[in-house]
């Protein structure tokens, strides 16, 4: 039998010969001898946000499993192009791959934004990605991307927690607040807000404070304690609308240009896919840590004030997706086939969620909910 030093210099002296004829036929992949494969990433985010940290986690966790075979570098966002126009830049091969959502892709094909927008039949983000993963949303994404014509292969992971309805001026308690304001929004959100009678503006992350101090938006919303406090929201408004449905369970993309994910070894791809999973977790773990501290920190040092956004206008967003979605559907058979296979899902899935589930708030509740005075 090999001892153990033995076998691995045969496993990495094998994989770097399948790596060389892997990529003879894609160039961009060769490498020199014992030099790593090296592939260049963009985030679709600024370098302060946690998201674009994120990113780096995804990197360091693939990074460190190659052992020097495989290197990811990420860029934030707009050092090679602009952030929306990331998949453009990795489908052509400008980048090796990045790190966004799919609903920023919502302009070339409705479908996808359907991965992260609306109430997901109630599920949320962390199921939304068992139904990627298990229940057939893999397999229409590649069929969507195909049309769409780009050529690119996607992991999803990373489940985020509810998104807030938004920061304003002023609290927003009825339905009618929310016309006439300027907003910014991404994605199917875009409908929905302006079904509400929003002016809605789709701007990138690092774009909206500065429209907001500027005035050219009344309103905007992103996604969490940690970036908007990164983004400085904070600074031009302190009202934030916790709770909503237009993107109640989203998940982050993580791209790479077909040509060059597919010239990899074997073990190469897996080490991709699997950090992608161990990523999910990590990030996850993070984010209750970081988003937790940093909501407090909004409060308790920049005096922001949170509301819960009222039931009334959450449950007229049921009404309004209701409408956008059949609208959407008569329009493209693809965002139609999406909607059936996330209903099919939910409908089993989220129904055993919610069977099993124990109410947490009671229990929360009975531990840190102020008590009445004796």
């Amino acid at each position: 039998m090999l001892n153990n030093a033995s076998s691995r210099r045969r496993f990495i002296a094998g994989a770097t010969t399948i790596a060389g004829s892997a990529a003879l036929g894609f160039p961009a992949v060769t490498r020199a001898q014992g030099s790593p494969i090296s592939l260049r990433f963009q985030s679709t985010w600024p370098a302060n946000d946690i998201f674009h940290e994120f990113a780096q986690d995804y990197a360091r966790k693939v990074n460190d499993m190659a052992e020097g075979q495989l290197k990811i570098e990420v860029l934030p966002a707009g050092a090679v192009v602009k952030a929306f126009d990331l998949l453009d830049a990795v489908s052509a091969g400008t980048l090796d791959g990045g790190h966004g959502v799919v609903a920023y892709w919502y302009g070339k094909n409705t479908a996808v934004a359907l991965w992260g927008s609306g109430p997901s039949f109630g599920m949320d983000a962390n199921m939304l990605l068992a139904w990627h993963e298990y229940g057939g949303g893999k397999e229409l994404l590649v069929e969507i991307q195909k049309a769409m014509g780009v050529n690119v292969t996607s992991l999803m992971y990373g489940p985020m927690p509810t998104q807030p309805f938004g920061w304003f001026k002023k609290p927003i308690t009825k339905y009618e607040d929310v016309k006439g304001l300027k907003f910014r929004t991404v994605g199917l959100a875009i409908d929905m807000y302006t079904a509400m009678g929003a002016a809605v503006n789709a701007l990138p992350g690092g774009e909206i404070v500065p429209a907001l101090d500027r005035g050219l938006l009344d309103g905007a919303e992103f996604n969490n304690a940690s970036s908007d406090l990164a983004l400085g929201f904070q600074d031009v408004s302190k009202i934030c609308m916790l709770q909503s449905f237009h993107q109640s369970a989203e998940q982050f993309e993580i791209l790479f240009n077909k040509n060059k994910y597919e010239a990899l070894p074997k073990h190469l791809k897996h080490i991709l896919a699997y950090a992608a999973q161990a990523a999910s977790a990590d990030m996850s773990w993070k984010a209750a840590n970081r988003y937790s501290t940093d909501y407090i920190k909004l409060q308790k040092e920049h005096n922001v004030k949170f509301y819960k956004t009222p039931d009334s206008i959450l449950q007229e967003q049921l009404k309004i997706w209701d409408t956008m979605i059949e609208k959407r559907s008569a329009e493209n058979p693809l965002f139609k086939k999406v909607l059936e296979s996330q209903r099919d899902f939910a409908q089993r899935a989220g129904r055993w969620q919610n069977d099993v589930s124990v109410n947490y708030r009671m229990a929360f509740n009975h531990y840190f909910a102020r008590k009445p005075a004796a």
